[in-house]
Formats: C-alpha cells, structure tokens, sequence
C-alpha cells in the first residue's frame, strides 16, 4: 500500500523530532510505498539537510512554517466575504471555547453546547481550506486587517470566555499571526488526487498542525487518517507557554484544543504511544473505540553487552542520563544523594548529560555549585588528591563513549523528574539490566511496571530511602534488573513497534471502500483491470495502466509558491502490481 507520512519539524530533517523512529518504520515496513509530508520549524532545521531515504520512499514534499509567505493574491469581494465568515466563525468557536480541556462525553465525544461549538470550529476550518483551493491560499488573508478584526469582534462579543475578553490590541495581533502559522497548512497544493489524494492512507506523527493535512486530505479526498502521538501536542502548548498574557494563553489553548478534538473524530484510528498520553487524548474527546497503544519502538542492540553482563557494574555507583534542564530536577537528586552518603558513605553519583539550550546550561552552573556546596571535595589520605563524589560528564569522551556505557558504569540508574512524557532513558536502562528509582510521572510507572521503585516527585526524603534500599541488597538490584531487562525486550523493541503499525495499516485499509479504480485509454473504468494475480509482486499486466481517483485525474493547482517536492528514484514496479498489493 502507499502511505503519506505527515511529519512536523521531524523526518526526513536530521534534527526533526522523532525522526528515528520514522526512519525505523519507514525501513521496517519496505513492503509498503511511502510518500513524505513534512512542515518544517526552521531556517536552521532545513539546512541541515536530510536523513539518507531508503528506496521505499517514493516522494519527498516540504512546507516551512517560519518564513513569512505572501502569496501576493488578491480576493475578490466575493473571495473576501467568504473568508471574513468563515474566519469570523473560527474566532466565536474559540472565544466561546472552554481554555482548559475540551468537554466530552461518556464515549469520548463533545455533549451539549460544546458539540455545538465543535461543529463550528470544523465547518469554519474546512470553510477555509476551501476557500484557499478555490482561491490558491490564505496567507496574506489570514495576516489581514481582516482577520484581526474578526477576532476582536468574537472577543468582545456575549458569552466570551473573560480572558478573551481582556484581549488588547497586541495580543490580538499575537494571537492573529500564530493562527496563520498555524493554518498554513491550508494554503498548500498537497490535496489533489495525484498527490494526497493517490495515498492509500495518511499517517501523522504527531498532532497538531501535522495532522492538518490529514484531515483535508479525508475532507477533499475521503483518505483515511491514523494519528501517532508520542506526545501529546495539547499537553506540550500548556508547558511552552507560561510567559504569554491569559488572552493569548486562552485563544490559543482553545485553537489547539479543537484541533485535536477534530482529529480525533475524524481519525480512523488513533495510536497513543503510551496510557498517559491515552488519558489526554479521552480527555480531549477521543473515542476510546478508536484507541490503541503501540508503544515506542527502541533499539536494543547497543544495550545488549550491558545487559548481559550486569555483574560489571560499580555496586556503590548511582547514575542519572538525560538532558539537564529544571524540569529533570537535579536539585532534589543532589539534596537526596546527601542523604545517601551519609547512610553508604562510599557512594557515588555520576549525571551524565548536557545542557538543553540557554536555560539547561544556567541550571547545570546552579546544580554543579550546589553539588560543591554539599559535598566538599573528600580525600583518602593526608597526601592525596581530593575529589568530589559527585561528577557531572557527557558521553562521547574516552570514559563513557555511548550511553551505553554510562548506564553500564553503575548498579542503580535513578529518575528525578517533575515533568515527564515516556521515559525513553528508564527503558535504555532496563535494555541494560539495571534496578531504577524514578519519581512517578508521565509514563513512568506504565513503562517500568513492577521492575523498579517508584516514589513521589520533588520528595527527596523518598528517593534517598528507595536508593539506600537497593544499594544495601545486591540480589534484589539483581533480580529487578533482570526483570526489566525482559520486560524492556517484550514491550520496547523495534520489532514489536513495526509489526504493530503493519497490522493497523492492513486493518484501516480493510474497512475503508476502495476509491480508486482502472481507467483504459479513454478514461472509462476498466472492469477486472486488476488480475488476482496481481497481488504477487511482479510485473503480471501492462505497466502503462493508468490509475487515478473516482471521479477522473485531477490536475495540481498552483498553490502560494513555497511549497517544494522532490522525487527520490523508485523501484521498478508496474503500477498494476503497486495497485494490487494495496488491495
């Protein structure tokens, strides 16, 4: 079959969010065809180029969201109307909207006055995208006086949410351009039937403004949609903005919020990647019939010589992996491990990982300045050099070359969060064989099961008893890190992620009618144009059969003029054969 992959700041881009696992599924699954869509975040992001694609990437089309994009389109009276409408109604639905979690009923889906709302929001939405097909795109419309207008008259109209009310002038303007980043989507060329509309099934790696052109492409083109999140786009838009005014808070957690309620109405079926993320996605309206769990899918194998060989371990050795920044919470791992050394005074704790932008780097000088305030460098002898027990590395170097390595230097890897989605380091370090600590959030009781400790978070008292706990009982330590070890290879691996996606991707191409057909030479349906024998890969009819969409070909329209497409070389299959296996 033929996917379209949507991707937002991700793969194919070398620094994209989740582009490993993309490239392992895309590899795993090299019996399916995939074209690529992706939205890219930055200037920086594209210019470090691409990951190398295998062969069974047949089409590579991008989109930047951070450029400025001017269509240079001029609407008519008509065109404009329509838009003042349509953008008119978008802005009621999230003035009217709930800024907290949208309401849901007891099957997931929107009751009362808020399917009221839920309905406008799509119809504004879908209005819009219309408009930018009938008209070549919105950019500039959505940028307009216009629209800022709108949006103040929704704002200041009966039954507005009080915070939008309290709008002013710049955070109405704010508000105005982060919708129009938000919708770009829109404007793009991508929903015809020899583009999105060709691919058997569209799958968004995430939600948000990635899974935008999966709903217009089921909107324009009746393709199903699966929808993955690893995390939760809703959840990430409350963390990364605490610094904006209530009124652009409140717009714009209302905007993400419908957005999400409508993808997940109208996916066909949506895969959380873990029950955290679960408990989100039902909160926000999701129907718990179109649900299912698949979890990440991690690579085992440079963890393997670790775990098997768990007596290497330094027994006095506690070890934190991960990127330093507040919400990891060193402070409370430090004030815990003095507690530890005053009940095992020859342990050790090394924090192994490096700053995550301006703000990790301040926090790491703050955290190596309270790590020398506790533990003053200590000395064996008279005449020998003192060290502090505590030391803070980055792999890469002669000592710990992978993290691998760093998890394999000590017997308890501990986990100090406040914040936390799937904890990807904690499954590293059960592929390791290695007894964990980890303060309960995200998904960390999900992912460790009953194969660690878990204590509350910000309670250093409870990490510090946990810790002295598994130091003074070796077989203990043992017997949790050999469970982990198996629970991590059942539930975690990459194989079990890739066979999971293969059979959702048969089981939605099951249920969904067949829309494309055979056309002979005049374009008339060519009855049995596909043999039975085509199901078998190989060449078995004539390879210049033309397939299109019901309804006839379709011709590209000449979108805004920032969109790109590159063509990877394909296999040399017929299109009869391609056809067949998608059937």
């Amino acid at each position: 079959m033929r996917i379209g992959l949507l991707t937002e700041g991700g793969y194919p881009y070398v620094s994209g969010e989740a582009g490993l696992w993309c490239d392992r599924l895309v590899r795993g699954l090299e019996q399916h065809e995939f074209d690529l869509y992706a939205l890219s975040r930055s200037e920086s992001e594209e210019a470090e180029g691409w990951v190398p694609l295998p062969p069974q990437v047949g089409r590579v089309r991008t989109a930047p969201l951070w450029e400025s994009a001017d269509d240079h389109i001029g609407h008519g009276r008509r065109a404009r109307r329509r838009f003042a409408e349509c953008y008119g109604e978008l802005a009621t639905a999230l003035c009217t909207a709930d800024p907290g979690y949208p309401s849901a009923g007891p099957e997931g889906q929107p009751e009362g006055q808020s399917a009221l709302e839920a309905d406008r929001f799509a119809s504004a939405l879908y209005g819009l995208a219309e408009l930018a097909r009938d008209e070549g795109g919105l950019p500039t419309a959505l940028r307009s006086e216009t629209a800022v207008r709108a949006l103040e008259r929704a704002c200041r109209a009966p039954g507005a949410h009080r915070s939008a009310r309290e709008a002013r002038v710049p955070d109405l303007l704010t508000v105005t351009a982060r919708l129009e980043r938000a919708l770009r989507p829109l404007s793009l060329d991508w929903y015809e039937d020899d583009d999105l509309g060709s691919v058997d099934l569209c799958h968004a790696a995430s939600g948000g403004t990635a899974a935008l052109p999966g709903l217009l492409a089921r909107h324009f083109c009746d393709v199903p949609l699966l929808v993955t999140e690893y995390g939760v786009r809703l959840r990430t838009h409350y963390l990364t903005e605490p610094d904006s005014s209530p009124a652009i808070r409140s717009l714009l957690a209302a905007f993400h919020g419908r957005l999400a309620a409508e993808t997940y109405r109208r996916a066909a079926v949506i895969t959380p990647g873990n029950t955290h993320a679960r408990r989100w996605q039902e909160r926000c309206g999701a129907d718990r019939a179109k649900l299912r769990t698949v979890h990440p899918g991690m690579d085992a194998a440079p963890f393997a010589e670790a775990g098997e060989s768990p007596e290497c371990a330094d027994p006095q050795t506690l070890v934190w992996v991960g990127r330093v920044e507040p919400a990891k919470d060193l402070v409370s791992l430090l004030h815990a491990f003095a507690e530890i050394r005053r009940a095992e005074p020859g342990s050790r704790l090394r924090i192994v990982g490096a700053p995550s932008g301006p703000e990790g780097t301040a926090y790491l000088i703050h955290c190596k300045a309270l790590a020398a305030q506790l533990f003053p460098d200590e000395a064996d002898g008279p005449h020998a050099v003192g060290r502090n027990p505590v030391s803070f590395e980055e792999t890469g170097g002669p000592e710990l070359p992978s993290r691998a390595d760093a998890y394999a230097s000590g017997a308890l890897v501990v986990l100090s969060s406040v914040v936390e989605g799937f904890p990807a380091g904690l499954v590293e370090a059960m592929f390791c064989g290695r007894a964990t600590v980890s303060t309960d959030v995200g998904a960390v009781v999900e992912a460790i099961g009953g194969t660690g400790l878990v204590v509350p978070p910000r309670n250093p008292r409870a990490l510090a008893e946990a810790c002295v706990a598994l130091l003074r009982d070796p077989e203990r330590r043992a017997r949790l890190g050999a469970a982990a070890r198996a629970r991590a290879l059942e539930l975690f691996t990459v194989e079990q992620n890739i066979a999971a996606f293969h059979g959702i991707y048969l089981d939605i191409l099951s249920r969904t009618p067949a829309r494309r057909v055979l056309l002979d030479d005049t374009g008339e349906p060519l009855p049995f144009g596909v043999p039975a024998e085509a199901h078998v890969p190989g060449r078995w009819s004539d390879p210049t059969a033309r397939v299109a969409a019901r309804g006839g070909p379709g011709t590209a329209r000449s979108g805004p003029g920032w969109a790109t497409e590159a063509e990877p070389a394909r296999p040399k299959t017929s299109v009869a054969a391609s056809e067949g296996a998608a059937r």
